[in-house]
Parts: C-alpha cells; structure tokens; sequence
C-alpha cells in the first residue's frame, strides 16, 4: 500500500485565517489574504515580525484552527486505498503539540495517533507522496511532492500544485485511471 503524507498548517488546518484576524485585531488594520500573495505576514511588516510570530507560541493557538474544506471528506476516502500521515514540522514550534495532536483527534477522528508525525525536516519521511504548502519540504524528500496552494506560494513554479481538496482527489483519481 502506498503512502501519502499529508501537512497539517495550510493544508488541512486554516492557519492564515486565525493569524491574519489575529493581527488585524490587535493591529487595528485590515490586511486581507490576497495582501498575502507571495509572502508571509511577518514579512509584508517587519518592523513586528516578532510580535507577528508569538501569536504561535501560544500553547492554544493551533487548537481552534478551521479545517479546511474538503479535507476530511477526500483524506477519509483517500485512507481506504492508502496509508495516510498527517506530518506537521511541529519541532519549529515545540510547545504546538498538545494543541496540534488534539486538534488532530478531534477533526480527524478516522486516523490513529500511529498515523500523526510530528517531526522537523520532512524528508526523513518514508512516503511516496507529500502534500505540502512549503516546497522546501520537497528539496530532500525522496517521494514526489505536490503543492498545495497557499497565499505565501502563489508564485511557486516548478511542482505538481493542487490548488484545494477537490484537486487532491481529482489527482489521486487520475494515478489510478493510468
């Protein structure tokens, strides 16, 4: 059976949404995802990048992300003709996990804990498939990765992209036709 790894922030739990809210609550702006194309919020200001980026050190913060749409229909389907990994570079922000597992048990209820990597670099993964918003997770990966379309990558060239689920199954569906 073949393996599909899968990344959790901006691929199946909507990341950008609560960051962006949260800052521009506590910013008194209006910045909007679009504003997101191409980069990253604490690179569009940098001047308080390390005010943007505690928002995650918040133990809870990963806890109440949504889910994105259609992922838990098409990573369900996906399960019965593949071994799924939800792998998540918990390690760049350690006190994420709790939050991160739970979130996991609770939206993803068809999955084990046995089917959770929290790792760093990604491509100690054994997988023939990673499903990715970072293309720097497919450098060293020896599978074939596929990008998932995220505001920060919209200008990625260069890897098979799935701009949401529906992608996803279409693309996992077309590998069987073949």
């Amino acid at each position: 059976m073949k393996r599909i790894a899968i990344d959790m922030d901006e691929v199946i739990a909507d990341f950008v949404f609560k960051h962006l809210n949260l800052y521009n609550r506590d910013f008194n702006e209006s910045l909007s995802v679009e504003d997101l194309y191409g980069t990253r919020l604490w690179k569009l200001r940098p001047h308080i990048s390390k005010e943007i980026l505690a928002y995650v050190n918040d133990p809870a913060f990963f806890r109440d992300l949504r889910v994105i749409k259609g992922s838990q229909e098409v990573i369900q389907a996906l399960s019965e003709k593949y071994e799924i990994f939800i792998t998540t570079a918990a390690m760049e922000h350690p006190s994420s996990f709790t939050a991160k597992y739970e979130w996991l048990e609770e939206h993803f209820p068809f999955l084990t804990a046995m089917n959770f990597v929290f790792c760093g670099d990604k491509s100690i993964i054994h997988a023939d498939y990673l499903i990715d918003d970072n293309p720097k997770h497919f450098r060293r990966f020896i599978g074939k990765g596929i990008l998932f379309t995220a505001p920060h990558n919209i200008h990625e060239t260069g890897y098979v992209r799935v701009n949401n689920w529906h992608d996803v199954k279409q693309y996992f569906r077309n590998l069987h036709e073949n």
